[in-house]
């Protein structure tokens, strides 16, 4: 294998770290391979050749397949040698065989995000500086490409965060069907239930009852403070199982679904809730 900090051998046991999850920085081509396989050495310095050339434009991760069969096996490998181009940990593109050195340039070239992905990266990385400019520039992503889903998702995302009509979130994520937003969905359409529920401007309900303590949940919880909500809707339950099994729990799933269904903090207190009724 080439001398570059571009050039890695992926085993089994680091893949996640080493190959998906750094394909999130930058695109990522996976090369099967193995010893004895001639067109496989024919490629490979290929490969190596272009990775070095590109000085970071993508990562090259080397699979020996005899080494890993695992990996051949979950990426369905028939033969070798067989590249495949990933980025953001999605597969982008794929060859078999061996390739003149032009046709494996244009595969490289595959991998490089378009133009309106760059654009929407930049909507994205605008949510958390600048919330003004990210809305302006998801509009004009939508103007032009309004049926995409992730351009769709991204503006009602920040519409909510900037107090944006729910008629128009609404009619944003309507026509998207399952997919690989369907989660970030239903955050968004389980904020906008949550924050409609009855709450006080000024003091929140006190009491020590079940319904004083689900009330005092539904107002924390409307407000955004959503782990002192589960907490109160936590104690509700142990006072009233009952209530516990039906409006706290709806409640809680909602909020589940907004801090991420499998986050720690839903795990926890997903738990908690059923140690008390169960």
């Amino acid at each position: 294998m080439a001398a570059s900090p571009w050039v890695i051998d992926a085993k089994s046991d680091t893949f996640q770290s080493a190959v998906v999850d750094r394909s999130h920085e930058l695109p990522v081509v996976i090369d099967f391979w193995a010893p004895w396989c001639g067109p496989c050495r024919a490629l490979g310095p290929v490969l190596e050749k272009l990775a070095a050339e590109k000085n970071g434009g993508f990562l090259l991760a080397k699979v020996n397949t005899d080494e890993n069969p695992d990996l051949a096996q979950a990426f369905e490998v028939n033969g070798i040698p067989a590249v495949f181009g990933i980025r953001d940990g999605k597969l982008v593109n794929r060859f078999e065989g061996v390739l003149p050195e032009d046709e494996v340039r244009k595969f490289l070239d595959s991998l490089a995000p378009t133009e309106a992905e760059n654009a929407l990266e930049a909507a994205k990385r605008l949510e958390g500086s600048d919330p003004k400019s990210a809305l302006a520039a998801y509009r004009q992503l939508f103007g032009d490409q309004p049926d995409d889903p992730a351009v769709r998702v991204g503006l009602a995302r920040v519409l909510l965060a900037t107090g944006g009509d729910e008629a128009e979130i609404e009619s944003l994520l309507g026509p998207i069907e399952a997919s690989e937003h369907a989660d970030e969905v239903t955050r968004i359409r389980a904020v906008m239930t949550v924050r409609a529920l009855p709450q006080s401007d000024g003091e929140l309900p006190t009491g020590a009852s079940a319904e004083a303590l689900l009330q005092r949940g539904r107002a924390l919880a409307a407000r955004g403070e959503y782990i002192p909500a589960m907490d109160a809707l936590l104690q509700a339950a142990e006072e009233d199982k009952k209530l516990g099994n039906s409006d706290v729990k709806e409640l809680m799933v909602k909020i589940f679904n907004i801090i991420g269904p499998r986050s720690p903090e839903a795990d926890d207190y997903r738990g908690r809730l059923r140690n008390l009724l169960y």
